[in-house]
């Protein structure tokens, strides 16, 4: 109790650590390094506040998401859909959810009109374009 505000604990630091490791590992070669750097996101988004930690890397975060999307097959676009719903979740209804979710919109828009698609990945991307078009889309249309 007697840290000053604003100062981490060596469990925080860890954890921001892990973090910092799953986004690094959403670009690796191996499909199934980016399916488990996914499932950790997915696992630390949804059992944890992190907006200040994700404020500053959202456009990253996004950027490899968009990259899972595109390049990936099945599990891996079904995951990379759920990770940014929480993610828009975690920006909230302000600009930075709205920027979040308008870069990646057509995409999902695009996965979830291709009947070639994995109907995991195409269920995972109407979840996702649901949730984020009704917490982040200032554009009421």
């Amino acid at each position: 109790g007697s840290e000053a505000a604003g100062e981490q604990g060596p469990e925080e630091e860890a954890e921001e650590d892990r973090l910092r490791e799953h986004m690094d590992n959403l670009l690796d070669k191996s499909a199934k390094t980016r399916q488990a750097a996914l499932q950790g996101l997915r696992l630390a988004f949804s059992s944890k506040t992190l907006s200040e930690f994700l404020l500053e890397r959202r456009l990253t975060l996004a950027d490899s998401l968009e990259r899972c999307l595109k390049k990936g097959k099945g599990e891996e676009q079904a995951l990379a859909g759920t990770v940014l719903t929480l993610l828009c979740l975690q920006m909230g209804s302000g600009p930075e959810g709205e920027e979040v979710f308008r870069s990646l919109k057509p995409l999902l828009v695009s996965i979830l009109t291709d009947g070639t698609a994995s109907p995991s990945a195409r269920q995972s991307c109407a979840t996702a374009l649901g949730m984020c078009c009704y917490i982040a889309a200032a554009d009421l249309e």
